[in-house]
């Protein structure tokens, strides 16, 4: 016993004076803010991977049951091409040692920079981040683009054509330089995203059975509004990640709040005002305009969540609503056909809320500059609609340059005519989505 007693006051006495002497020491407590900084950025970029779940199930739930097995395909593989493409060449161009306008040196991270973090937190909370802007144009070219077509676009726009927005704006670019803010990526993914679906779907041409020949739209539903339902959900759940994670700190905990706080108001505003705008407009409320509010107001607060106050975050997400609405009904005035509204959604939503950063973002809050409506003047508008515009005609020119490039070396980038109406699922991988069910449809 008497072993045992002496055996426990040394674990003890070594408890005692080895512990507080740990936490005195400077470093110890470097790395341990460190460590906790790593493991939020982590788990953000866990809840962003989680995003292409729930673009594979809204995207699925609003293509025809034969293109489900496609649009799934190209969803995982998207996020497989984009984390290969950000690690062999992306992160090196986005983060680099280089210019303002690109970096040389960090091919598959072999003596990539880092900032606070550790290299790889560093490169998968951008790879994730990657696989979203590649993801939204899968469901722009929904049921009409060879699989072969997508993977070469969905390498190319993780390697080459996404990393030089990060560059520009995240990355020590020059617009960073001139003071463009885009706190988690409205323009820098989003905008980006949609603007390459809309060269796709331009290049592409409309679904067979889409417009009629006087340009009349003819209404094409999605096969499972359960699907597209649970998918909202998802996104809605993993932009928490999305936008809180890029304080890429801890900290108090206070921006992280503030963030996850603007983000639900606007998306719940989004929603709210895509519901009520859509029954006017069209005489009934539609589940597929409301759900795709939720996703406006997300994408339109994702470059101001931290600079703008809950109240004006629920009048950018508002707007957002009307405004994807509107972009919904002018494609199918110029007769182009966009499936799942990514366009409308992701790019002229990524365009309003970097923007409205300009009018509604507050110095108190930690921007450059106060915004237009707090006696800003137009300075900082003016500086984010020059980055904005900057980027997406970058991101405009290069990828026709890319889809046509893609084209010539596959014989075009669009299926059969006779693949087309049997069916993407059947013609290119050769089984159903339900196989063993009898799903009656006219389409």
């Amino acid at each position: 016993m008497k072993i045992l007693v002496s055996i426990a006051s040394l674990f003890l006495s070594g408890m005692l004076f080895t512990v507080p002497s740990a936490f005195a020491d400077s470093s110890a407590l470097y790395v341990s803010k460190t460590g906790i900084d790593t493991m939020w950025v982590l788990t953000a970029a866990f809840l962003v991977f989680i995003m292409q779940a729930g673009f594979g199930m809204l995207e699925s739930g609003l293509v025809r049951t034969k293109n489900t097995t496609d649009i799934l395909m190209k969803n995982f593989l998207d996020f497989c091409m984009a984390s290969m493409g950000f690690f062999i060449v992306g992160y090196a161009i986005a983060f680099g040692a280089g210019n303002s306008i690109m970096g040389f040196s960090g091919w598959f991270l072999f003596n990539a920079p880092a900032g606070d973090l550790p290299i790889h937190a560093e490169w998968l909370f951008h790879a994730v981040f990657a696989g979203v802007a590649a993801t939204i144009v899968a469901g722009g070219v929904a049921g009409r683009m060879k699989f072969k077509a997508y993977l070469m676009y969905s390498l190319l726009m993780s390697a080459l054509v996404y990393p030089f927005a990060v560059r520009w704006v995240w990355g020590g670019g020059w617009l960073e330089g001139v003071g463009f803010t885009d706190f988690a990526g409205s323009t820098v993914v989003h905008a980006v995203g949609g603007v390459a679906a809309l060269v796709g779907t331009i290049v592409l041409g409309p679904r067979i059975g889409k417009y009629g020949k006087d340009g009349t739209p003819n209404a094409i539903p999605g096969h499972s509004m359960t699907l597209a339902a649970l998918g909202t959900l998802i996104l809605w759940f993993a932009w928490f990640g999305f936008n809180a994670g890029s304080t890429l700190e801890v900290g108090d905990g206070s921006l992280i709040a503030h963030v996850a706080a603007t983000t639900n108001l606007a998306a719940v505003s989004g929603a709210i005002a895509a519901m009520f705008f859509a029954w006017r407009k069209f005489g009934k409320p539609d589940l597929s305009l409301t759900m795709n509010g939720v996703l406006a107001g997300l994408v339109s607060i994702t470059a101001g969540c931290a600079f703008v106050s809950p109240l004006e975050a629920i009048v950018i997400g508002g707007a957002g609503g009307v405004l994807m609405i509107l972009g919904v009904s002018f494609l199918d005035r110029l007769r182009i056909d966009d499936p799942v509204g990514a366009f409308p959604v992701h790019g002229l939503c990524g365009i309003w809320g970097t923007l409205a950063l300009g009018i509604f973002g507050r110095s108190s809050m930690g921007l450059a500059r106060d915004g237009l409506l707090h006696g800003g003047g137009l300075s900082q508008l003016g500086i984010q609609a020059l980055g904005t515009f900057s980027i997406l005609a970058f991101v405009a020119v290069v990828m026709v340059l890319v889809f046509k490039m893609i084209g010539a070396s596959l014989s075009g980038m669009r299926v059969s005519r006779e693949e087309e109406l049997k069916g993407l699922d059947i013609s290119i991988y050769g089984q159903e989505a339900y196989s063993g069910f009898q799903i009656f449809t006219n389409q």
